[in-house]
């Protein structure tokens, strides 16, 4: 039989957490030959932790601590790392806690899986629940970051990794930064499955426009180099229609110069040393039996 970890990171949203692993337990009581365990990354909550308990259709629940608060992606980029090390395993379901990566879309996936054992899967966004300002903006992020990368980036974190997928992402420095960058480059080939972005059970959503631009430049700064060749050939263009473009042409170089530094500066978060001594960050380790 084969092994399923299902790694939820949380930060004070406990309430959400609870109710997922609920859900989760549930949908995962209908699916035959895996079993599954759950692994909970605690990214220093500053709100105490209510009673957790184990569903009975887990093999096993730990919540690790952490001393000190990360963000998501590192929470994921860590829980990556300790899995591969530590646990017996055959896949990683990587999921937020919130009720934003929809727990019913996982029979998807580990069908997907059975499907073809050695390819790894992500949830395609096709949907998003969140107002038309920001659905607005995050179509722009796309369509930027296919403009200056030519990687067509239409994921987040909800998928199911294959322990040799893992292999490579845990030695690129970009997971600390960006995982669905580090997936993209990392990882050739995989399947995806249609999902549709659900909502926050509890709370508004926390990726605030701010947030979403930190992404975005994450997610283009893995791929830095590209946006430099991409960028010299589009200045030597304006540069060839200067007389046409008239000043024009010199603002849009200079925006484009300031935007591939601020690429390079945002390319500073990737951190390989961080990532192989993440497991310093650890506080304690809970075993969740009943």
């Amino acid at each position: 039989m084969k092994k399923i970890v299902i790694l939820l990171p949380v930060y004070n949203d406990w309430d959400s957490l609870i109710k997922i692993i609920n859900e989760i337990s549930s949908i995962v009581s209908k699916i035959e030959n895996f079993e599954f365990e759950c692994l909970i990354v605690n990214d220093s909550s500053t709100t105490p932790r209510p009673a957790i308990n184990k569903p009975k259709e887990f093999k096993s629940l730990k919540i690790i601590n952490m001393k000190e608060n990360r963000g998501h992606a590192r929470c994921n980029a860590f829980g990556l790392k300790y899995i591969y090390s530590n646990v017996s395993f055959d896949y990683v379901v990587v999921m937020d806690s919130d009720g934003e990566d929809r727990p019913s879309e996982m029979i998807s996936l580990i069908k997907k899986i059975n499907e073809n054992p050695d390819i790894s899967v992500v949830a395609k966004r096709i949907k998003r629940s969140e107002g038309i300002l920001f659905r607005s903006l995050y179509s722009i992020h796309k369509i930027t970051t296919y403009f200056f990368t030519g990687k067509k980036i239409n994921f987040g974190n909800y998928c199911c990794l294959t322990k040799k997928d893992i292999s490579y992402m845990i030695n690129n420095k970009s997971l600390w930064s960006s995982f669905s960058g580090a997936f993209k480059k990392c990882i050739r080939s995989y399947n995806e499955i249609d999902s549709i972005r659900g909502s926050r059970y509890f709370g508004p959503s926390k990726m605030s426009y701010f947030n979403l631009a930190i992404h975005s430049l994450s997610i283009i700064a893995v791929f830095k180099y590209t946006v430099v060749l991409r960028s010299t050939f589009i200045l030597i263009i304006l540069s060839l229609l200067a007389k046409n473009l008239g000043s024009l042409s010199i603002v849009l170089q200079i925006l484009l110069v300031l935007f591939n530094l601020i690429i390079f500066s945002v390319s500073f978060r990737e951190n390989k040393k961080a990532l192989l001594e993440s497991d310093k960050n650890i506080l304690k380790e809970d075993v969740i039996t009943h």
